[in-house]
């Protein structure tokens, strides 16, 4: 049998190939979408032909591709054409960056922005629709809270969605009023779905550039496969799955989507959807769910009472029969389901619907999840293995919150049990890392950065050493971990022959850096399928 020759061969003396915890010398051989060897530069020679094209990296660290194990592509495009009111640290300042922004795009006719937090302004208190009023009297304005759960409106907003006094808020959601009943301009949860109507009403063209500027930026920093988790209702009309089917079709693809629409118990049309989108780069991979809401909205579920208010616990989103019911119907059709789930209520009822679906159904190799796993119960730590759920995780969000007003709202009890990492890594749990893009950067590497450090948002202080993981453990949970995920264990996640080539080359070895300097990293090369689809010099894609 004659040698196949490979396309392409790229070599460098620090390979994360997965398998082990450190990078070591190497050559990855590819031929067509595939990886067909990996081995030493001089093994990887006869792999070599007159057309092979071979890349030598040197101390550039080569891994696989990065995959985000929980993200909302289309919202995230949306935000990448917003104002970012992450900085602002006050409402003044955040009022100067919407205003600033407004005037340099007069072309929009809506002004949205995304990140902003009264947690770490000035006041520590909510702004309301009369200072957007100040500034956008006539044009229509909806800023989204960091954690995407609330939203600050102007009054233009409100009347477009005709929300007033006698407006009565959804099943899951809040209108906030003012002292004289009216909407003060603050939108929680289903709530905001009425505005976001009008805000994202795009045309088919507008949402073509929308995927084409996210899946542009996903290459850039490395992300070579994402998960698309259902967000809401009134997202239904962006989240075109037929325009990622165009790109499919013409080849312009450059990052692997699976897509978990809602789990709502409509399950005719979920299998329709499965049946319609399987295919290697694009795949409905299961359902997605919210059990609640977020600790700083105090919208989060828990077992125990707010600890700065002690009248809630939050509610579940559905009540706890139909959500059982659901996923028991789901898992029998052979559907992965994740919930997100942030209060130890909420943690503890995704693990209770689980559990009943695999005794009602019994046991098989669902891999549901767990989105979030922010305060949790010590008892439920050891279900995750016991009962096979993945652990989907964003570790920055930890460093989002204000620390201070976190720890507040739960109390100290339960914040000896905040984002777990290590722990519920220790117990067996399979973790999978994400950034929930847009409520965090796309940048895998800040993540990391964060699994490894702890580092809290001062910047400076650690937020339970004892929850850090290695460089390699967050490495892998953000390649290994959400193939698994997915059921791609056999294609994905590691850097061995037979797998698909998704590659990442970074501009360093993360191994050989102070740990400060792993976020701010570049992406050299990002490979997809064999393909290059960025690259920082130029030099490398095919004209």
């Amino acid at each position: 049998m004659s040698q196949q020759l490979a396309d392409m061969i790229i070599s460098s003396n620090a390979v994360f190939t997965g398998l082990s915890d450190q990078p070591e010398p190497a050559s990855i051989a590819m031929k067509g979408n595939k990886i067909i060897a990996v081995g030493s530069e001089e093994e990887m020679k006869r792999y070599a032909g007159e057309k092979t094209r071979i890349y030598q990296f040197k101390d550039q660290l080569v891994t696989p591709g990065f995959h985000d194990f929980h993200l909302h592509m289309m919202q995230g495009a949306v935000a990448l054409n917003g104002v970012n009111l992450f900085a602002a640290r006050s409402e003044g300042e955040a009022l100067k960056m919407i205003r600033e922004f407004a005037e340099s795009n007069p072309e929009k006719p809506w002004v949205i922005g995304f990140m902003w937090d009264a947690g770490f302004w000035d006041t520590q208190t909510l702004p309301n629709r009369h200072s957007l009023d100040r500034i956008l009297p006539d044009r229509p304005a909806i800023m989204f809270h960091a954690e995407v759960h609330y939203a600050w409106v102007n009054t233009k907003a409100l009347e477009m969605a005709n929300i007033s006094r006698h407006t009565a808020p959804p099943s899951f959601g809040m209108i906030g009023k003012d002292e004289n009943g009216e909407p003060n301009g603050i939108l929680y949860e289903g709530a905001m779905d009425a505005v976001i109507r009008h805000a994202y009403d795009f045309t088919k063209d507008q949402k073509r550039e929308l995927f084409k500027n996210f899946l542009d930026h996903a290459s850039s920093v490395g992300v070579t496969a994402v998960h698309d988790l259902f967000a809401a209702e009134s997202l239904a009309a962006l989240n075109d799955y037929a325009v990622y089917k165009e790109f499919e079709d013409k080849g312009e693809l450059t990052a692997r989507i699976h897509l978990w629409p809602e789990l709502n118990g409509n399950l005719e049309r979920a299998k329709h959807l499965r049946d319609t989108y399987q295919s290697d780069k694009l795949r409905v991979s299961g359902l997605k769910q919210f059990i609640d809401g977020v600790i700083t909205a105090r919208t989060a579920y828990l077992l125990e009472p707010y600890a700065d208010q002690p009248n809630t616990s939050g509610e579940a989103t559905f009540p706890t029969k139909i959500i059982k019911k659901w996923v028991a119907e789901a898992d029998k059709e052979g559907f992965s389901i994740r919930f997100h789930a942030i209060g130890d209520g909420a943690i503890r009822l995704a693990l209770d619907a689980y559990e009943e679906a695999q005794k009602t159904n019994g046991k098989r190799d669902s891999r549901h999840s767990v989105e979030h796993v922010e305060v949790i119960h010590p008892d439920d730590i050891p279900r995750f293995k016991e009962l096979g759920v993945t652990a989907s995780m964003q570790p920055d969000h930890f460093a989002m919150s204000e620390r201070g007003v976190y720890t507040d709202r739960i109390g100290s009890e339960r914040e000896k049990y905040v984002f777990p990492i290590k722990t519920l890594q220790e117990a067996g749990a399979k973790l999978a890392f994400g950034t929930d893009f847009p409520i965090d950067v796309l940048n895998p590497l800040l993540q990391i950065y964060r699994a490894v450090t702890r580092i809290d948002s001062s910047g400076e202080a650690v937020w339970h050493p004892h929850e850090r993981i290695t460089l390699a453990e967050a490495l892998k949970a953000y390649t290994a971990g959400p193939a698994y995920g997915s059921f791609r264990e056999q294609e994905l996640g590691t850097l061995e022959a037979g797998k698909l080539a998704d590659i990442v080359v970074l501009e360093k070895n993360l191994f050989d850096i102070p740990t400060e300097d792993i976020p701010d990293t570049k992406v050299q090369v990002t490979i997809v399928d064999g393909k290059v689809v960025f690259d920082h010099t130029d030099s490398l894609i095919e004209k």
